[in-house]
């Protein structure tokens, strides 16, 4: 994805630990178009997931948001985005650890810099944690679709352990804090 896709969309790219919890929760964002699944950051050309898991390519696991900037901004998505996971944890989101769980933004415009920074110097000066942020805030690179059984991963496996003991409640979190900004469902 580019920067500004068509229709007037943006786009941006957030790294908190496993993809499958951020994409279960930016799907259900009103203003939200599309969101995808992959891999950022890293060094090797054609990362695959088993090559992320080892921890060797350097890529964390992202995922890429198409939004509407009428209906939404990208402060907005920040806001989901620092309630529904820690960002104190260094290359950790709970038992997921590694490097590729790290906290990231991977901004597209100076725009996204900018108020990435202030958000997370706003969160810091409140000491909304008692630890640093430790969040990065780096420019996006080449972004790499994870392979397709994960996309719309939560949606298929909600039933597996690991969705229930781990995505759903990063999934109801959003809807009690954000349940006026859910989509409406059919």
């Amino acid at each position: 994805m580019a920067t500004k896709s068509s229709g007037g969309l943006e786009v941006a790219t957030l790294a908190g630990g496993c993809f499958w919890c951020l994409e279960a929760v930016y799907l259900g964002l009103r203003g939200v178009e599309r969101v995808v699944s992959g891999y950022m950051g890293g060094h090797t050309a054609r990362p695959t997931y088993r090559d992320v898991c080892d921890g060797d390519t350097g890529h964390a696991e992202v995922v890429q948001i198409e939004f509407d900037p009428a209906e939404l901004s990208f402060r907005d998505l920040l806001d989901v985005f620092f309630t529904i996971h820690d960002p104190t944890t260094p290359n950790r989101q709970g038992n997921d650890v590694g490097t590729q769980y790290r906290s990231a933004i991977f901004h597209h415009t100076p725009d996204q810099k900018r108020i990435a920074e202030e958000v997370i110097a706003d969160l810091a000066a409140r000491k909304v944690w008692r630890d640093p942020i430790v969040t990065e805030v780096t420019p996006a690179a080449t972004f790499h679709e994870a392979e397709a059984y994960h996309q719309d991963y939560f949606a298929r496996n909600g039933h597996q352990p690991y969705c229930q003991v781990v995505v759903a409640p990063k999934v109801a979190k959003f809807r009690k804090v954000f349940g006026d900004r859910m989509k409406q469902r059919a």
